[in-house]
């Protein structure tokens, strides 16, 4: 082990706590340093809510049979120990101990004067410490038409997933929905296996943090996040909405993949420009971006194994932009904890908040839900909490969705939605006019 990083000092803690105990669920393992970020995020939350990752699919009113979904849901977690562990910190030690495959379905009924989705963003709102990491939340509402339908939310605490791992999910429920399997119907062998692929999986995750965070790594993000500039306050002050958020769309059409492969680049410069108009022109945001996928020879498991990857949101243009992204992918696997300690022995004003963060979803990689003879249509609801002053997220199909929500309590929205116009225009411009190498997608 490389002494001195926070990922070989965490290592030697879990080892000298556990020491070969076992939990009634089974032994326990460590966490993943996007694990230990997500943690400690709830801790930093005053109202200690989780990081969570929900999809909201439309389906005809009356498709939905609630018990077979929850025994889906139990079949998946019996299959994927991600989904059926628990986390816990026993003596200042994160760990995540297996548990009970279980399936958790509940219909959320709207009180006087609240919309479908008001009922459903509060659900998540309440979510509670205890309980599985996939659950499942179902409301009537009426379609844009007028026509009644019932909207599902299927929503994960982000130590339990990835990007990747949604693809999984999707597909794996509708598999077992339409064959009408629960958690009986996986073989003590087959969950025996499942649970040895993720704990090597869990283990190569963190060699490979542990080797990214070396000192050449660790001098590089030093060097590199030492410009940082602490942000100015956005002026013109909120809006006193007391957390609610704005938010603002767009389609953008792509030329094909070579097109579309060019997108992450264009778009973090873009959202670096966007940064530095809400933050101020003489400040230096912060961005992040989650970056990763499976470690080095691990089994595709579902699971959360991505990393936050950091981006000063500076004033260079966007082909010295795009050279510095590449050096920064060499360094991806380095955890943002790591990361934040860099930018501190630099001298940088960075409390490791951030303040602004980008999302790239590729769409081909997850298939629809699917549950008997309906598909689900996904939609979006707004009002969720957001983990900085403003978001930017991106999903790609045979277009780009992108999407902005800004807390309007910290951002005005005239600010906002400048930023936004600016955003999408120098997308659209970009995406239109470039021509570039095909890139690597997050």
């Amino acid at each position: 082990m490389q002494p001195g990083n926070i990922t070989s000092s965490y290592l030697a803690r879990y080892q000298h706590l556990t020491g070969g105990a076992t939990e009634p669920g089974g032994t326990p393992l460590p966490v993943t340093g996007a694990q230990r970020r997500f943690l400690l995020a709830r801790r930093l939350d005053p109202a200690g809510r989780p990081v969570l990752v929900p999809l909201f699919f439309a389906f005809p009113a009356g498709t939905v049979d609630a018990e077979r979904l929850r025994a889906a849901a139990g079949h998946l977690a019996a299959l994927h120990p991600a989904l059926r562990t628990r986390t816990l910190v026993r003596r200042g030690v994160p760990l995540q101990v297996p548990g009970v495959p279980a399936g958790h379905v509940e219909r959320v009924r709207p009180r006087p004067g609240e919309s479908a989705s008001d009922a459903l963003l509060r659900a998540l709102a309440e979510w509670p410490a205890d309980g599985p990491p996939l659950r499942f939340f179902l409301a009537d509402d009426a379609s844009a038409d007028g026509g009644p339908r019932e909207v599902l939310a299927v929503v994960l605490d982000h130590t339990a997933c990835d990007e990747q791992s949604l693809g999984l999910i999707t597909a794996g429920l509708s598999d077992a929905y339409r064959d009408g399997l629960g958690p009986q119907d996986v073989p003590a062998d087959v969950a025996a296996d499942g649970t040895a692929a993720y704990a090597d999986a869990v283990h190569r995750q963190l060699a490979a943090e542990e080797r990214a965070s070396r000192p050449e790594a660790l001098a590089y993000w030093e060097k590199r996040l030492a410009g940082l500039r602490g942000r100015a306050a956005p002026d013109g002050g909120g809006t006193g909405t007391g957390g609610r958020t704005g938010t603002a769309l767009r389609r953008i059409p792509v030329a094909g993949d070579g097109a579309r492969s060019t997108a992450f680049p264009v778009l973090l410069d873009a959202c670096a420009g966007a940064a530095r108009a809400l933050h101020g022109a003489d400040s230096v945001p912060v961005l992040g971006y989650p970056w990763g996928g499976r470690p080095l020879g691990a089994a595709p498991v579902l699971g959360c194994f991505l990393n936050t990857v950091v981006h000063p949101a500076d004033d260079t243009g966007v082909a010295e932009r795009a050279s510095a992204w590449w050096d920064d992918l060499d360094r991806a696997d380095t955890p943002f904890d790591e990361v934040v300690h860099a930018a501190r022995r630099a001298g940088a004003p960075w409390s490791g908040r951030l303040d602004g963060l980008l999302t790239f979803e590729d769409l081909g990689r997850r298939p629809p839900l699917r549950l008997g003879d309906a598909t689900g249509r996904e939609i979006h609801f707004d009002g969720r909490p957001l983990q900085a002053p403003f978001a930017v997220s991106v999903s790609y199909g045979s277009d780009l969705l992108v999407r902005m929500a800004w807390d309007r309590a910290a951002v005005p929205d005239h600010r906002a939605e400048a930023a936004f116009a600016s955003l999408t225009g120098s997308l659209s411009e970009a995406l239109d006019t470039r021509t570039a190498q095909p890139v690597p997608t997050p």
